[in-house]
């Protein structure tokens, strides 16, 4: 490409990048002047609205039909367009975190969240790590490590920062303060994990998007790369590993839970199976997406390869 285009065009991106992010900040400061929620309800309706105008929708549907292909189209079009409304909800709950977030243990009535394997927690807190926690993108998984900090655990999360960078930019700032250290998922920063883990800390990872260089496994019974870092971390500190999940329930409330130790395969020597720990990872998540279809970001390429 000649020079001088290729530098239009990176100006025209940037310029593009910046409009949609004012656009989105705009939206969102908008519905922060709402009660969080009105203002959750009022992103849901706006997203199942404008989401199936964008060119992701057609992946999502795309992906609906390869992972269920027994269910009708109107079931997949139902899903495609509910899955709208909850990626509506996650953006706005950027900003209403510290009201959703309710959890208290010693409270006796019911809140807005309800956690699941508090021994576990309270265990985990009481002798020392290095511990690892996965999940996936279902639900508000913002507030997991929000919870961690609840239980006097802190958290070590490893993120894939928005394509946008203005957006990238503001979602980093914001859950900054919000629970835990972050690292951006990029060059070097496995080295911050390892030194969390080194430590006797603890790490969490959302473990269910594409990794063009990844162990080849399979996902709804598909073909794709799954990235191993989370194994091979597993397997340098023969640490333990624990699955969890936030996933959003009816009338506005939210039920986060970690769950037992996951049982890592291992090889002949006993040192822990990076591949099959993989496919393990993605068993896991592929359970928590069959149990909540709306809840996971169909129009994300998990199984280009």
């Amino acid at each position: 490409m000649n020079p001088r285009i290729a530098r239009l065009w990176k100006r025209w991106r940037k310029a593009q990048q910046w409009l949609v992010a004012q656009a989105m900040f705009t939206i969102l400061r908008v519905l922060r002047l709402l009660p969080a929620r009105a203002g959750l309800a009022t992103a849901e309706a706006l997203a199942r609205t404008l989401g199936p105008l964008s060119p992701r929708h057609g992946l999502a549907l795309q992906n609906l039909r390869h992972a269920y292909p027994q269910k009708p189209e109107s079931w997949v079009r139902r899903i495609a367009r509910a899955n709208w409304g909850q990626m509506g909800r996650l953006a706005a709950e950027y900003v209403f975190l510290d009201e959703i977030f309710d959890y208290d243990p010693t409270r006796t009535d019911p809140g807005i969240v309800e956690v699941e394997g508090v021994e576990i927690f309270e265990e985990l807190r009481e002798r020392k790590g290095p511990f690892i926690f996965f999940t996936a993108h279902l639900g508000c998984f913002e507030l997991l490590p929000i919870c961690a900090a609840t239980f006097g655990l802190e958290v070590t999360a490893l993120f894939r920062p928005p394509n946008n960078r203005y957006i990238a930019r503001e979602v980093l700032s914001t859950r900054r303060t919000r629970g835990g250290h972050l690292v951006p998922s990029k060059a070097g920063a496995a080295w911050s994990l390892v030194g969390a883990l080194d430590s006797g800390g603890s790490v969490g990872m959302l473990v269910d998007q594409k990794f063009a260089k990844g162990v080849p496994t399979t996902f709804f019974g598909r073909d794709c790369r799954t990235n191993p870092l989370l194994a091979k971390l597993a397997r340098q500190f023969d640490c333990e590993v624990y699955p969890a999940r936030a996933l959003r329930l009816p009338n506005g409330r939210y039920r986060l839970e970690l769950m037992p130790r996951l049982d890592l395969p291992r090889d002949a020597t006993g040192a822990v199976d990076v591949a099959a720990t993989c496919q393990a990872l993605n068993d896991v998540v592929e359970s928590w997406v069959r149990d909540y279809p709306d809840q996971w970001m169909w129009f994300h390429r998990r199984w280009q390869t």
